[in-house]
């Protein structure tokens, strides 16, 4: 476990980590550039760099725990990457599940694997994990029909970085958006109607909005102020 500046989250737990890209929000991947940093840092963890590694020394972390916590799982991978055994993903919802004090946010690109997996009866639910899936552009709007298949008891969307425009979305059955324009040395640009737009979306349909940053190179002094105000809204936590 790791404290994060991630601001939608209070820690990061990171089973695997590396990965591979597979649509336009990876491009700029914040992830890799932090592990190949690590990796020159001599840190073990990421003496592979980016390729993809597990560590299944780090499932026990979770049981050390003592103050209930909301943790992002795999800031640092996808663990529905194809190359991730079945049993390993089970392994983690097994800890998940085992630590009903903790909230576990877990993040994906990969909602078709993750749906596969659901339907095929590998994946056990409980109140305290969380699913969501990357809305970046208007062309894998599919990912969140299949997040809404699967058993999970909170679903959301990460628009991050958002880079099109995201209307007509259909919020049906989701918890909680989150939004955020990229950062980093070349970051894509972000439009504030991109924002207002899914901002209306989510009030209209009482789905929770978090509006995270403008990003840009100096994604601290762009801030993340939206119609002159900070949006920091979180899912109700459903304990069934």
């Amino acid at each position: 476990m790791a404290r994060t500046k991630i601001e939608w989250t209070e820690s990061t737990w990171n089973p695997l980590t590396g990965c591979t890209k597979v649509s336009a929000g990876c491009k700029n991947c914040y992830a890799e550039v932090m592990a190949r940093r690590l990796q020159a840092m001599g840190q073990q963890k990421y003496k592979n760099g980016f390729k993809l590694t597990l560590h299944p020394g780090t499932l026990s972390e979770p049981y050390s725990w003592k103050k209930p916590r909301v943790v992002f799982v795999n800031s640092m991978s996808d663990l529905f990457h194809k190359d991730v055994p079945v049993k390993f993903i089970q392994d983690v919802f097994r800890v998940m599940k085992e630590n009903p004090y903790h909230v576990f946010q877990v993040l994906t690109k990969r909602a078709d694997v993750l749906l596969y997996y659901d339907r095929e009866g590998y994946l056990e639910w409980a109140h305290n994990i969380w699913m969501g899936v990357t809305i970046e552009d208007d062309s894998v709007k599919d990912r969140i029909d299949q997040l809404k298949l699967t058993g999970a008891k909170v679903k959301f969307l990460s628009c991050e970085p958002l880079l099109t425009p995201l209307p007509d979305l259909n919020l049906k059955g989701i918890d909680w958006v989150i939004v955020g324009g990229e950062s980093g040395r070349n970051p894509r640009p972000i439009e504030e109607k991109w924002v207002i737009d899914i901002k209306d979306q989510c009030e209209g349909t009482s789905v929770a909005f978090y509006f995270k940053q403008w990003g840009g190179t100096n994604k601290k002094k762009n801030g993340k102020i939206l119609s002159g105000r900070i949006y920091a809204d979180m899912p109700a936590k459903k304990m069934y």
